[in-house]
């Protein structure tokens, strides 16, 4: 792959948290190259680490070891504010539990990351989007009035609106029944040909998984090698 059509580079990546018990390693020396327009899906059991790796990627949390390069940004230099920055201007992020403001509209949550960008059309852009996920007939409902395909499709709205060039998405089916489940899928693969983003997602669901153009699957921290694989 040429290295200009990189838009993800981790070096021995690593993170370790303290708590009771002392110093667990979380992720332990992880290498990734992710490129313009890929698709990669995070697999592997509970505790294998592809929360974690994703928040990396985000700049949520900060590696402890190695480098994570973003766009050509060393996220582990960043300060805090310069990272929420950079969020706010190159990456969508949605959660498996949706994360609205519940004092707001649909379309004030969708709106909300553009005006904080300066966009001056943000409203009219939150509208689109949520024209484009099936919603502008709920641009005016709160997240309590809305089912839970609803709001997730509200937060991949959300996400989308920006136009980022990165879409991280963190088990985006886990909270929806099989039938909402399968229309995320496609609304997020949508928006992903729509804006041309990469888009790198944590998921357990193997339909899902089937549909990236890769998978990177972990185990214990590390990427788990293929059975037979040498050590």
């Amino acid at each position: 792959m040429n290295r200009d059509d990189l838009v993800i580079q981790l070096r021995g990546a690593a993170l370790s948290l303290s708590g009771n018990a002392g110093e667990v390693e979380i992720l332990r020396g992880i290498d990734l190259e992710v490129g313009r327009g890929e698709t990669l899906g995070l697999i592997g059991p509970s505790g294998s680490g592809k929360s974690s790796l994703l928040m990396l990627l985000g700049g949520l949390e900060r590696a402890t070891g190695g480098e994570v390069l973003v766009l050509g940004q060393d996220l582990t230099r960043l300060s805090e504010d310069a990272l929420a920055r950079f969020r706010r201007d190159h990456m969508g992020v949605v959660f498996q539990s949706f994360h609205l403001i519940p004092t707001m509209t649909a379309l004030e949550n969708v709106a909300t990351p553009l005006e904080l960008a300066g966009h001056a059309d943000a409203f009219d852009r939150a509208a689109e989007e949520l024209a484009q996920v099936g919603l502008g007939h709920r641009a005016g409902h709160y997240p309590s009035q809305l089912s839970g395909g609803e709001q997730q499709r509200v937060a991949l709205a959300r996400a989308a609106a920006p136009r980022p060039e990165i879409l991280l998405a963190d088990e985006p089916t886990g909270n929806l029944d099989e039938a909402n489940g399968t229309a995320i899928m496609d609304l997020l693969f949508g928006l992903r040909d729509r804006h041309g983003s990469t888009l790198v997602m944590v998921t357990h669901a193997p339909e899902l998984a089937a549909r990236c153009d890769r998978t990177l699957p972990l185990r214990d921290g590390l990427v788990a090698l293929p059975a037979g694989a040498p050590a």
